[in-house]
């Protein structure tokens, strides 16, 4: 049988990243696609629970469509799947998590919650997060400044709301046994926050998925090897 390309593209950025994490492969697919492919690229700080935000996704986009989420974005894509499996014509899911948070990262998080309630962002973002996004590299240091400035463009309160989404997620291992649709599951082989047995994990639960590993990257592929991520969408996109 054969699948139509989809007609929409919808991108989930990582926790407090912003549409620049995929500019790169945005701007190369509309270049190729044209009007055929529409891109959007939802905010992900509108609610303070996973199936809320995820029913604010589903509000915004097309009956139906193709999902890439990343990280935190692969976190909501999943939910996505579980509320509305129909609705999604193809799957990619990039350096993310299908388990449930562990003891020690709620607690990790309760914590950054606080300090950033008490003004701290930055020493969160700076400290905790950024020196895990990003392998080593040329451009490391640009990478890093994105980064920052996608986190501090979005703010405290996108902050808290987006870890306690993260907080309270819910284990995914059964929504991902009932996909059918093409699936690709891709990772930096240097993630250090979504290591390469949560991808294996997922791709055992999801048997005729791909999965890909993107030598030279950590946990942001799109923007650290970005012709590499941005030919493995095309195909996936494509793929009949």
């Amino acid at each position: 049988m054969t699948i139509s390309h989809p007609a929409t593209l919808v991108l989930l950025p990582g926790m407090m990243c912003d549409a620049r994490l995929f500019e790169f492969q945005i701007r190369r697919l509309k270049q190729d696609r044209g009007d055929a492919l529409s891109i959007i690229v939802p905010p992900l700080d509108t609610a303070e629970s996973l199936p809320e935000l995820a029913r604010h996704v589903l509000n915004v986009t097309p009956p139906s469509f193709a999902l890439c989420g990343l990280s935190m974005g692969g976190i909501v894509a999943m939910e996505m799947l579980a509320k509305a499996p129909d609705r999604i014509e193809r799957l990619a899911l990039m350096d993310t998590n299908p388990l449930a948070e562990t003891e020690q990262g709620v607690a990790r998080r309760n914590r950054q919650i606080q300090d950033v309630r008490a003004g701290r962002l930055v020493q969160v973002i700076a400290d905790e997060m950024k020196p895990l996004y990003l392998t080593d590299g040329s451009n490391k240091q640009a990478h890093l400044d994105l980064c920052m400035d996608m986190a501090l463009s979005l703010g405290d309160e996108a902050f808290i709301a987006q870890s306690l989404v993260l907080r309270d997620r819910r284990d995914q291992t059964e929504t991902l046994k009932s996909v059918r649709c093409p699936t690709l599951i891709l990772h930096g082989a240097e993630d250090k926050l979504c290591p390469a047995e949560r991808h294996q994990l997922m791709k055992d639960l999801i048997p005729h998925a791909e999965l890909v590993v993107v030598n030279g990257a950590g946990h942001l592929p799109p923007i650290e090897m970005p012709e590499e991520v941005t030919a493995h969408l095309y195909k996936w996109l494509v793929l009949c």
